[in-house]
């Protein structure tokens, strides 16, 4: 009796606490997912536009991947500011004028003429952008405890897999159906069609967040209590940091940046480059192109949800990051000896998507589990941003390799050599910092 009798309330509790955050992850992440889908679009859809814009231009593939790695200097150099800002004038605000600023530049890509003005559009867009993802990372702190955010990233994430789905097959059919309307190339349609929804949403933005569980006019007292009451108990775990400088002086932050910058290595090798992964394997229709680009995307959102749930059900970081990042790996290598086959190479961007994309949203369960206090902001700002400049270096170096050696072979076991160098570094985490 005694044991049914206290065990009883605890059951009750956890189930309320269940009903309110399942109420908060219906409101907020649909539309953080709406948010980021059209983020990143606008980011990689350089990659569709370069299947015409580097003939039009005359790109060399190095001066390409010279230009979409631009956008992560620009990204770097204004991450962390942006993310302190965001802190200050609250997330509503912020991330509504982060959008509307990157949809306005996104669409002003159609007036590139030459290379000069690529480089310069691909670094404002990225310093227009900067402090986005993680700012919305640094928000999903204010509304879920450690023990949920795996799963509620994941899903945030889900946006990743989900562009390229939509947006693959999307940027192939304006590029065909579009091409010479108005005097136009497609290219140039591409950027204007898919930059202007994200002013529409930022402006959305304003009326839909909260800043904050207490102003959530759509939470009842006792929910809002719930959600608080469940927070300040995580909160009790973390380190806190009072200053933003001690971001910078804790030694697990710039681990974290390195493992961050292998992962994303991957990452940004697919979204830049899976196109012309694609077009290499002899198909030369555009829309053909996006169809077939959407299939390791469908892989990787499936993978990215299980992992995230497994990961949180168990309250296991570490090995729920290591594999995927092996499957990654594995997938990169057997990429660069299966790229004289559509149907193989298909198999094996799959299994490396899979592996890639769902490092991303678990990584974030790795720093958010130590970080706290005021310097949590900047904290995850350097994280993100440093890591981020893998973005710069993977499109750049595959680009440079392919012109140097008229092969993808190499970058590819360049690739799955950063990921199992990830790999490496998540095991020097302890798991009683992390497993949480």
């Amino acid at each position: 009796m005694p044991t049914s009798a206290a065990t009883a309330p605890e059951a009750a509790g956890l189930a309320r606490e269940n009903a309110v955050f399942r109420k908060v992850v219906r409101r907020l992440v649909p539309f953080l997912m709406l948010c980021y889908v059209v983020s990143y679009l606008d980011r990689v859809n350089v990659g569709f536009a370069k299947l015409q814009m580097s003939a039009d231009l005359g790109f060399s593939e190095a001066a390409y991947g010279l230009g979409a790695g631009l956008f992560f200097i620009g990204y770097f150099l204004f991450e962390v500011p942006s993310n302190l800002m965001l802190q200050r004038v609250g997330a509503r605000t912020w991330i509504a004028r982060i959008m509307i600023t990157w949809g306005l530049v996104s669409a002003a890509f159609m007036f590139v003429t030459n290379e000069a003005t690529f480089y310069v559009l691909r670094f404002v867009l990225g310093a227009a952008e900067a402090g986005f993802y993680p700012g919305v990372i640094l928000y999903c702190t204010y509304w879920f405890p450690s023990y949920r955010r795996a799963r509620v990233i994941a899903m945030f994430m889900s946006a990743i897999p989900v562009a390229g789905i939509f947006g693959n097959p999307l940027s192939g059919w304006i590029m065909e159906r579009f091409h010479g309307a108005n005097g136009w190339q497609g290219w140039q349609w591409l950027f204007l069609l898919e930059g202007l929804p994200a002013v529409a949403v930022g402006v959305a933005t304003l009326f839909y967040l909260d800043n904050s569980v207490r102003s959530a006019k759509w939470l009842t007292d006792e929910e809002k209590a719930v959600v608080e009451g469940a927070l300040e108990k995580d909160a009790a775990h973390h380190t806190v940091h009072g200053r933003v400088l001690d971001a910078f002086r804790e030694p697990k932050v710039w681990l974290m940046c390195l493992i961050y910058f292998c992962f994303v290595m991957g990452q940004y090798a697919l979204t830049f480059w899976m196109p012309t992964f694609v077009q290499s394997t002899g198909i030369k229709d555009n829309l053909t192109i996006g169809v077939l680009s959407a299939v390791p995307y469908v892989v990787a959102l499936v993978a990215m949800n299980v992992f995230g749930a497994s990961a949180d059900k168990r309250r296991e970081r570490r090995w729920h990051l290591v594999i995927p990042s092996l499957m990654g790996a594995v997938g990169f290598s057997l990429a660069a000896g299966w790229a004289g086959s559509t149907v193989l190479s298909l198999i094996a961007l799959s299994f490396a998507a899979a592996g890639v994309l769902t490092c991303a949203p678990l990584f974030w369960s790795l720093p958010t589990a130590f970080l706290g206090g005021t310097a949590a902001a900047a904290g995850l700002a350097v994280i993100n941003s440093v890591g981020n400049l893998a973005g710069f270096v993977s499109p750049y170096m595959i680009g440079a390799l392919k012109d140097a050696t008229g092969s993808a072979s190499i970058p590819m076991y360049v690739l799955a050599l950063s990921l199992l160098v990830g790999a490496a570094a998540v095991l020097t985490t302890r798991k009683q910092v992390v497993n949480r």
